[in-house]
């Protein structure tokens, strides 16, 4: 659970929640990551830290620059975590798609009730 927490803690911020989408397409070093998001570099750097510490991401030096990469496997993880509400979610869709059809088979059943009764008052009439 801790780590759903930090995770969904991460992605609350909204340029944290953006870099995550830049870092969709492939790695970028933190200058592009900020000049992307019209960030400075120190601020990009807090948000990356953010996001690597709750394993979002991952960092690589390279030269003098610092390649972030996006983690699969905790990305797969908040997707499996997700998954689990996906079912309970068309489950309850379901039941409603039922609940919805039997109440306009009941509303047809009672408009033909409706019909015949006028038809049978209009005939004795």
């Amino acid at each position: 659970m801790m780590m759903k927490a930090m995770t969904f803690s991460a992605l609350a911020e909204p340029n944290r929640l953006s870099i995550v989408e830049l870092l969709r397409d492939g790695p970028l070093p933190v200058g592009a990551i900020a000049q992307q998001l019209e960030l400075n570099q120190p601020q990009t750097s807090k948000h990356l830290r953010v996001l690597s510490d709750a394993g979002l991401v991952e960092v690589q030096p390279a030269a003098n620059k610092r390649i972030y990469k996006l983690r699969p496997q905790s990305l797969q993880q908040l997707n499996e975590w997700s998954e689990t509400f996906r079912s309970m979610w068309e489950q309850r869709f379901d039941n409603l798609e039922a609940y919805l059809k039997e109440l306009q088979k009941q509303e047809a059943a009672q408009a033909q009730q409706q019909i015949t009764k006028l038809k049978m008052e209009d005939e004795h009439g």
